[in-house]
């Protein structure tokens, strides 16, 4: 796939998937509008929580086109993607999403958006491993193997290893 097709398809992708899950999402069930709590340290945490979740979920799609493809199953990319922050936790993107609908949660003192982001954590989840999985490993066979042995699902390895870089 040429890198602006994967890129048009990534920044699709990226509206329809993030784009609802941490966006519309939220907006729906907060409307913006601030909640009961909303103490300082929280909304500062929230920020930070929001502000990372954004940036990581750049960085996953663009390492995505960079690899010739998206996130998408529909247009999966040539190659395993292991750089960047695949070398410290498996799904990046997920935990990105996750962190961005909590720390608006946080931002916004919601305890229902923080409902919301544990519902969202618990459907990645099942979809990582009867889904995601799976599929990555009739796909890249052996190479997926080494770098699930390297590499936690959800928990975040502060040192790499050199076996799975990409």
């Amino acid at each position: 796939m040429k890198t602006s097709r994967a890129a048009v398809g990534a920044a699709l992708f990226f509206l329809l998937a993030p784009g609802l899950l941490a966006g519309v999402g939220p907006w729906w069930i907060s409307r913006w509008r601030p909640g009961s709590y909303a103490g300082t340290i929280p909304r500062w945490l929230g920020a930070l929580l929001l502000a990372a979740g954004l940036m990581g979920l750049v960085d996953t799609f663009v390492r995505f086109v960079r690899a010739r493809g998206t996130p998408s199953p529909s247009h999966p990319t040539e190659r395993l993607v292991v750089s960047g922050p695949y070398r410290y936790t498996r799904n990046p993107m997920y935990l990105s999403v996750a962190a961005t609908i909590a720390g608006q949660a946080l931002l916004l003192g919601r305890a229902d958006l923080l409902a919301y982001a544990a519902v969202v954590a618990v459907a990645f989840h099942l979809r990582v491993v009867t889904y995601e999985e799976p599929s990555l490993r009739r796909r890249f066979g052996p190479e997926f193997e080494r770098y699930c042995a390297a590499v936690p699902r959800w928990g975040i390895r502060l040192r790499r290893r050199a076996e799975i870089e990409g």
